[in-house]
């Protein structure tokens, strides 16, 4: 395996381990996650939707790490379109100080994605 494959296969599995850690979270409303949802203007009752948005990525992921790598494609790919809202939400409201944990968020799933598409 080359070295960029396997930095990319590492970033995957840290996209999938993160992921699932933060929409467990989500989940459970931690409060640094209550605490940043209303900085960025985020009611708390679409909470359990995105934690299921970003839970459903990592499930997707590790399918595709299993063996379906399109089903991984097109889960980095939807990671990719989640967090740059989430890197969005935090710059319209002005929340920069901590825009680094969706940012790289985004880039583990440009990661994962190129992983998968590099698979195909």
């Amino acid at each position: 395996m080359q070295l960029v494959n396997l930095a990319l296969l590492i970033a995957t599995i840290t996209c999938v381990a993160a992921n699932g850690f933060i929409a467990v979270a989500d989940y459970v409303r931690a409060s640094f996650v209550l605490a940043n949802s209303e900085e960025v203007r985020l009611p708390a009752a679409t909470l359990p939707y995105l934690a299921t948005l970003k839970l459903a990525g990592a499930v997707g992921l590790a399918v595709g790490l299993l063996g379906v790598p399109s089903l991984g494609l097109a889960a980095g790919v939807g990671l990719i379109g989640f967090f740059i809202g989430a890197v969005v939400a935090h710059a319209r409201a002005r929340v920069f100080y901590n825009i680094a944990f969706p940012g790289v968020y985004l880039l583990l799933a440009v990661a994962s994605t190129v992983f998968f598409a590099s698979e195909l």
